[in-house]
């Protein structure tokens, strides 16, 4: 026999060709960044950022007792935020991210999956935030969604381990790697960090990833017995 195959296994789809939806996402980013910084530096509207940020950014306040600038603000900012960002080396960082988790996330899904991943995990960091901070500040950048990718690819790996009875502790150990990078950046950054939505994002992108794709990923098996 040859070429057996158990068809209760996911296999890969190496879409490529989906790799036009990060490519989207890291052109919106870096394109309303580039206007930001344009309209700074050439005295065109120096307020740009702050009127972009104060009706752009996620502000936990506004699911309380906060006024909104405009009725539909405090549903539009769970996904608004993730396309802003602080400064050029803030968003450098998170595309560079972007793109080199795409390629895992879009070998086991398609473009579709993607985006539900994507955006699911950006609204859980978004809900995280809101529950957990304890700051009135505003918090933008892409991260949230991004540790969405990385909970998703975990969790696939967590999947195809225990289905080849694997050892898990490569996955446990990149957790705990996500977790030392975060305290390590909380501290450099002196608190001014958005754990919140990183967790939120990360248990969003897990979950959300086995319910799109819950099947182990397998090789071909070829038997020439």
């Amino acid at each position: 026999m040859t070429g057996t195959n158990d068809t209760s296994y996911g296999q890969a789809v190496a879409d490529r060709s989906g790799l036009w939806l990060p490519i989207l996402i890291i052109v919106l980013c870096c394109g309303v960044e580039i206007c930001l910084q344009v309209a700074a530096r050439a005295d065109l509207a120096p307020r740009l950022r702050a009127t972009t940020f104060e009706n752009g950014a996620f502000w936990a306040g506004l699911l309380w007792r906060w006024q909104p600038n405009y009725e539909l603000q405090p549903y539009i900012m769970f996904l608004s935020y993730g396309f802003l960002h602080g400064g050029i080396m803030h968003l450098a960082v998170n595309m560079i991210t972007l793109w080199s988790l795409s390629l895992g996330v879009l070998d086991r899904v398609r473009p579709s999956g993607f985006a539900v991943l994507y955006f699911g995990a950006m609204i859980g960091g978004g809900a995280a935030y809101a529950v957990l901070t304890t700051t009135p500040a505003p918090m933008v950048g892409a991260s949230g969604a991004l540790f969405g990718l990385a909970g998703g690819l975990l969790a696939w790996d967590y999947v195809d381990r225990s289905t080849r009875k694997d050892a898990l502790r490569p996955v446990a150990r990149t957790v705990g790697i996500l977790i030392l990078l975060n305290v390590v950046m909380w501290w450099a950054l002196d608190g001014h960090l958005a754990w919140q939505a990183h967790l939120g994002g990360f248990v969003a992108g897990w979950i959300l990833a086995l319910l799109i794709n819950p099947h182990p990923l397998v090789p071909d098996l070829d038997d020439n017995g």
